[in-house]
């Protein structure tokens, strides 16, 4: 139970669905019955604007007249990656170590779901960073928008900037502020590198 109020309890469960258009989707509910409403807005409160199918979340779940609903997200882990398609021009080696990369602020210029991928800027830099529809499902999540606040981890691709991971914009809190500086970036490579490189680890 969460407090005093029995009608109350944390509960963890995987995504059964989430359409951030229609602002809702389901949690499968691990102890069994019905399943779990998750409103957009209280996915907005823990810092996402949508969610993979399968990732895993840990909320506080109140129990009402139309059924049980999530009225706040403590936690989401992204599913597990066996199974999904590999990331194209990013290493499983890289993958493996994403904790080794600094978190960095950005803004999300245009991301289109259908096309399976977009672009986003960190802040104080002008170049875009490609961010791919698989990146985000490895990461938890589903869709981005055009000016969403997100932290990614940033490597130099084949053909430039990709994110490596796309994190909510919140945790970047739980990270050394230094971290999160626009001006603790470094330039990307030289012009004159091969293109066909294997991806380059952004360091801070």
């Amino acid at each position: 139970m969460t407090g005093d109020n029995p009608d109350e309890k944390t509960v963890t469960g995987l995504i059964k669905w989430f359409d951030p258009a229609k602002g809702y989707g389901f949690i499968y509910n691990d102890e069994g019955g019905p399943d779990i409403l998750l409103h957009a807005n209280v996915l907005r409160n823990f810092g996402q604007g949508s969610v993979a199918d399968n990732s895993q979340v840990t909320a506080r779940v109140l129990t009402t007249a139309r059924g049980l609903q999530a009225v706040e997200v403590f936690e989401i882990i992204p599913p597990d990656s066996h199974g999904m398609p590999p990331i194209a021009d990013l290493p499983q080696s890289v993958i493996e170590d994403l904790q080794s990369l600094v978190l960095q602020p950005a803004r999300v210029k245009w991301f289109d779901k259908a096309k399976g991928f977009g672009f986003a800027n960190i802040f104080g830099r002008d170049d875009d960073v490609f961010l791919h529809i698989e990146v985000l499902r490895h990461s938890g999540l589903a869709d981005l928008t055009v000016g969403e606040a997100v932290a990614l981890r940033v490597v130099e691709g084949p053909r430039g900037l990709m994110a490596a991971q796309v994190a909510s914009w919140d945790e970047i809190l739980h990270h050394k502020t230094s971290d999160a500086l626009p001006g603790s970036n470094p330039s990307p490579d030289a012009p004159g590198e091969e293109a066909d490189a294997a991806p380059r680890v952004i360091v801070g």
